[in-house]
């Protein structure tokens, strides 16, 4: 069950020589910190950070970590191949798939303020009779949209034959090419021609569209855009100034290039997936989202954290959010993204009041489950102090 917004388009960095300047590394001045948790961590992360830039398909990293209101972050190798761009706090990276998040977020404060119900038929908030959203009676609800069990397919249009037929080299400029001239309107005509298999709500499958659907009835709901629902609920609130679904809004200056595993400089990925993966971020701000979320007494985050499929004693699915409860009796929320070159992973342990996020400008088959290693390693060395 474990795929990622775009997997299927990684399969496909040499990189020049990786900096790792002790003085350059590890950025420290806009925050307040105790000795305690940098001794204990930066050994641990420095070598981290050189095992997963050892590889020679990656090129830059970036680490921050929040614990009990102290917060500390880690910058690696370069923004982009041409010459050595060390990260810094003001980088910007595509966050893929934790993207999703965000819209469930958002789906939970509509549902706090009684806009809909995840219960709710999505053909309530859908123009034009769409009897193809139901199987055997049984309809596609606003809940199955957040937890890949809608039966939507991964993206529409709905082109398998274009994965089979495209080289993987071309794949993501002949994808950014056919979704940056795709509106609304052509997703909604799409969106009568899909046909589903099974009754929604019981067979998992990923799913980019099931977002997109979301992020319109939202709007709906609101009256108001996806980028401007983030602002107004997420980005203001938290302060998190250098987030944003719309490219023209991201300072270019800080903008890292992404790349493939063959170091080929990639597009960035469609505004009309902002609502899938088509967040931009920075360490800092990601680190106040997480922050927010940690706080399961906040009617939104504990909302946005209940499971929708699964059990969380094993593995299950919130909001767009994978938990479980670890070995140790510890709730863990996580979520990771990939787009077409860049990769991330985010972690949050509410009952430790720990938080983790690691953000690249690259994409490979492993990169997404090597960063969730990495933070694996940085929880279990703080749970031992």
């Amino acid at each position: 069950m474990k795929k990622y917004l775009l997997f299927v388009l990684i399969s496909f960095l040499t990189q020049t020589n990786l900096s790792f300047s002790l003085q350059a590394q590890t950025v420290k001045k806009d925050f307040q910190y105790t000795n305690q948790l940098t001794t204990s961590t930066d050994s641990l992360i420095h070598q981290a950070a050189r095992t997963y830039l050892s590889n020679t398909a990656r090129l830059g990293l970036s680490v921050g970590i929040y614990h009990n209101n102290e917060t500390i972050t880690y910058h690696y190798g370069s923004t982009q191949q041409e010459k050595q761009v060390l990260p810094t706090n003001k980088t910007i990276y595509e966050i893929g798939s934790i993207s999703k998040t965000f819209t469930g977020t958002l789906l939970a404060q509509a549902v706090k303020d009684k806009k809909l119900k995840l219960e709710d038929d999505v053909r309530m908030y859908l123009d034009g009779d769409y009897p193809n959203l139901a199987y055997q009676g049984q309809p596609i609800r606003v809940g199955h949209l957040v937890s890949h069990i809608s039966g939507l397919p991964n993206f529409l249009p709905d082109n398998p034959g274009l994965f089979q037929t495209t080289s993987s080299d071309s794949l993501p400029f002949v994808l950014s090419r056919i979704l940056n001239n795709y509106s609304k309107q052509d997703f909604l005509n799409d969106l009568h021609n899909v046909k589903l298999d099974t009754i929604p709500g019981y067979k998992f499958r990923y799913s980019n569209s099931s977002p997109q659907l979301l992020k319109y009835i939202l709007e709906r709901v609101y009256q108001k855009s996806f980028a401007d629902l983030l602002k107004i609920y997420l980005l203001q609130p938290l302060k998190m100034k250098h987030t944003t679904s719309r490219y023209k809004e991201v300072k270019v200056k800080h903008l890292a290039k992404g790349y493939n595993s063959k170091g080929n400089f990639m597009p960035y990925i469609p505004e009309n997936l902002d609502a899938a993966g088509g967040i931009f971020s920075t360490i800092p701000d990601m680190l106040q989202y997480l922050k927010f979320h940690l706080d399961e007494t906040n009617e939104v985050v504990a909302l946005s954290h209940q499971v929708t499929t699964g059990d969380i004693n094993q593995y299950a699915i919130g909001l767009n959010w994978q938990e479980t409860i670890t070995s140790k009796k510890q709730k863990k929320i996580w979520q990771s993204g990939g787009t077409f070159g860049f990769s991330s992973y985010a972690v949050i342990y509410p009952e430790l009041a720990i938080a983790i996020v690691l953000l690249t400008n690259q994409a490979d088959n492993t990169a997404q489950t090597e960063l969730g290693h990495i933070a694996d390693k940085i929880v279990n060395n703080m749970i031992k102090l």
